[in-house]
């Protein structure tokens, strides 16, 4: 299982999607997924390297909704700039670390819980945002 993962750091809301591979097309309906939710406000989106971000049809996407969105990629191997990578180990110490899963629904189970958790108690989470603020 795969997660594509943004986070809001004004208001310490993290918005996920589950996928089963992580690729160009996955990423377009992802960032389709947050245009529903920030088209009219506009955002920032901060990006790693991966290589479905660098997709012509990404950029495309890109071009097309710049009258709302800004995007900015970070440089290479610096995960410590990704507010993302905290959450992610947010998500190791409190729902996968050290831990058994029977199958991929009990996993999914275990995310979900984690992921609500940050969604309903941001307070969980703020302090891994706090230095990107």
């Amino acid at each position: 299982m795969k997660i594509l993962g943004a986070i809001e750091l004004w208001r310490t809301r993290f918005d996920y999607r589950q996928e089963t591979v992580f690729n160009a097309n996955s990423y377009l309906g992802f960032l389709e997924q947050l245009a529903r939710r920030y088209r009219r406000q506009g955002a920032i989106l901060i990006q790693d390297n991966a290589s479905y971000h660098k997709d012509a049809d990404v950029w495309a996407w890109f071009k097309s909704n710049r009258h709302w969105l800004e995007v900015h990629q970070l440089p290479p191997h610096s995960p410590e700039l990704n507010p993302t990578e905290r959450l992610w180990q947010h998500t190791r110490k409190n729902g996968t670390h050290n831990r058994f899963f029977g199958g991929v629904d009990a996993l999914l189970a275990t995310l979900t819980r984690v992921f609500g958790e940050m969604q309903s108690h941001p307070e969980l989470i703020r302090s891994y945002l706090t230095p990107f603020c």
